[in-house]
């Protein structure tokens, strides 16, 4: 009795639209989940990969200012060499002043100087303070939105929420192209040429990095 329960046709086809069920479920919400980023990281593949060819324009920006003296003052209780934060005052005070974030990146400190570098996605910029009279001289030169989302699609200088983003993103992916193969299995029967295709994806970009890449 047992047996013929365990070969009966009826609970395979219940196991197989289980399986089918929850593939599809995994399959649409991770494919929900990375629909965006893989839209992104295609498009900027595309931007990287003629990165020569789409050339940004640099925008440059200067502006100087004067610490008031109280916030000079703050600087000359700071360590006289080294890397440590500004003090809060004077940052806050850049902030409004320079029309820029500073938050709690590290500078470096000499005797003479605060030099401070403020690198981000599609965009560098620095500032230097002299601590003798507070001349501050600020840079920031932006190459605009395509370098903008290719240093988004490195991860460059794009801080530790982002990096966050594209681990998530991965691994949405990972789940997206693994269910989607175990759909492909369960109806390779009705599609023939299922494995061919997938052997195609496949090969076309092993001969291309044994033939053309040296």
């Amino acid at each position: 009795m047992s047996s013929s329960l365990s070969t009966d046709p009826g609970t395979g086809q219940q196991r197989r639209g289980f399986w089918l069920r929850t593939l599809h479920q995994w399959h649409w919400i991770s494919s929900a989940v990375c629909l965006v980023g893989m839209l992104l990281f295609a498009v900027t593949g595309i931007t990287l990969n003629h990165a020569a060819k789409i050339e940004g324009d640099p925008q440059v920006s200067n502006r100087t200012a004067t610490l008031p003296a109280p916030l000079l003052r703050a600087l000359a209780g700071a360590p006289a060499e080294g890397n440590a934060p500004l003090p809060g005052a004077v940052t806050e005070w850049l902030d409004d002043e320079l029309g820029t974030s500073i938050g709690t990146r590290p500078a470096e400190w000499t005797e003479d100087e605060v030099y401070l570098s403020m690198p981000g996605p599609g965009a560098d910029a620095w500032l230097a303070i002299q601590r003798e009279d507070g001349a501050v001289e600020y840079e920031h030169t932006g190459r605009g939105w395509i370098s903008y989302l290719n240093d988004l699609h490195k991860g460059r200088n794009a801080g530790p929420a982002w990096g966050w983003f594209i681990d998530v993103f991965a691994i949405a992916c990972v789940v997206f192209t693994v269910t989607g193969l175990f759909l492909l299995q369960m109806h390779a029967r009705q599609r023939r040429m299922t494995w061919p295709y997938v052997g195609l994806g496949l090969l076309v970009p092993v001969l291309l990095a044994l033939l053309f890449i040296h």
